[in-house]
């Protein structure tokens, strides 16, 4: 999403956290739990009055007819099931007939049981666990206030999801631990788990005591540019080559958007932001999930309707910070049309120039994108020809052999060897330029 101009947006994304930075586990690298000193007389509960304007400001708002209404935390299951029998019948009260709603739900899974996912699956949720991979890799920082792992809590959770036939996708955060074993997460998730839809994040976490987005060093948790580099690699190579239009990994359609010129389809890598908010508890609106802080508050949207804080000159100019502060070293990049220089949160390093504003991540999405460059080219071809993506694997595979089996000098205009029915130049030929 992107804004338009002189005028509300047509659509928005808004990230409620009925418990605030409430949370029933104390996972190390967690950025938000240290956001309860912002609400130091809180109970951390939102309260039905705040539930109901959420939602009808968010339908109102929303000139659409898809809207997503967003629950996250902290930890949302805290709420008790139900509040969300409720936030139900609140969004069928404002819902104008024409109006699809999905519900997503981003939990830790350890208070899910048969009830909650009974209710998740007769409601069409959409479910977001989150976990870290196997066991030893999972636990090492996703820990409850006890200093327990929660692997087996968690693959509990995984299992009732699927017994109740709940659409779920895997949220698998990217640390210092689990980034040296990419091929361990990734065949966990696809052989293991039996989850075919996972999205990867990075870790990094400013070291700070206050939480906020200051600083330029990173805690020993954060992974590092290189190794998340070369766990993108690990995992795309096995995932080109078997896993396409089978395996769904949210990082590579991303990407894979901006070779087709679309990029943008997640936040991370759109061209500007501002149009993904984040509500409190209370109904307090922040500019951003990663920017709760004093400094990004918008206001409260039981005082102002949603849409007016959203589209408000401030948030505006939030959004377009993200393009109008790119270094030089990100304009003149070959791939900045495919990451847009990524999350602006991560922007604290210099450029080899010296120049702020440089992406921490750089190194790593720089080896990513070199790397997948021509099966990304391929796919992006083959899309616009109005062929499916996963017609990559047997074209890679054929060009492959052979080049394995020493043949003969592939002319320009003879057939590509990976079975397209193109001339050599107009396939792999070209890709490989």
């Amino acid at each position: 999403m992107n804004w338009p101009d002189g005028e509300a947006p047509l659509a928005f994304h808004v990230m409620a956290k009925p418990t605030g930075a409430r949370c029933n586990l104390d996972c190390a690298y967690c950025f938000f739990l240290k956001k309860e000193h912002l609400y130091p007389d809180s109970n951390f509960r939102m309260t039905d009055a705040v539930m109901e304007q959420f939602i009808r400001q968010t339908l109102e708002g929303h000139r659409v007819p898809h809207v997503t209404i967003a629950w996250q935390g902290g930890e949302p299951t805290l709420m008790g099931l139900d509040f969300f029998r409720r936030s139900v019948v609140v969004q069928e009260k404002y819902a104008n007939p024409k109006t699809r709603i999905e519900n997503t739900f981003q939990t830790n899974g350890i208070l899910l049981d048969d009830e909650w996912c009974r209710f998740f699956h007769d409601n069409k949720f959409l479910v977001g666990l989150s976990m870290d991979g196997p066991g030893e890799l999972h636990d090492a920082y996703r820990r409850d206030r006890q200093d327990r792992g929660t692997f087996d809590r968690v693959l509990n959770a995984a299992r009732l999801l699927q017994k109740h036939h709940v659409e779920f996708n895997i949220l698998c955060t990217v640390n210092r631990m689990n980034a040296d074993h990419p091929l361990e997460v990734y065949r966990f998730f696809r052989d293991e788990l039996g989850a075919p839809y996972i999205q990867f994040i990075p870790i990094v976490e400013r070291e700070n005591e206050t939480g906020f987005q200051e600083g330029n060093t990173v805690t020993g948790r954060s992974v590092r540019p290189d190794q998340w580099g070369r766990f993108l690699v690990a995992i795309f190579d096995e995932w080109i080559r078997r896993d396409v239009g089978r395996m769904f990994v949210l990082n590579f359609d991303a990407a894979l958007a901006g070779w087709l010129g679309m990029a943008g389809t997640v936040c991370t890598f759109a061209p500007t932001c501002g149009l993904g908010v984040a509500l409190e508890h209370n109904g307090d609106l922040y500019s951003c999930d990663h920017f709760v802080e004093p400094d990004y508050f918008l206001g409260n949207i039981l005082a102002a309707p949603l849409i007016e804080l959203v589209n408000s000159e401030k948030q505006r100019a939030f959004g377009m910070a993200k393009r109008d502060t790119l270094p030089r070293y990100c304009r003149e990049c070959d791939f900045l049309a495919i990451c847009n220089g990524e999350c602006p949160k991560n922007r604290f390093v210099r450029t080899p120039d010296g120049e702020e504003g440089l992406n921490y991540l750089c190194e790593g999405y720089r080896i990513f994108f070199s790397h997948a460059d021509r099966p990304m080219r391929m796919m992006a071809d083959l899309l616009w020809q109005g062929r499916n993506a996963d017609e990559v694997m047997p074209m890679l595979a054929a060009a492959t052999r052979a080049r394995e089996k020493g043949s003969v000098k592939i002319g320009r205009n003879d057939p590509c060897p990976c079975g397209s029915g193109l001339k050599y130049k107009k396939c792999c030929g070209r890709m490989s330029r």
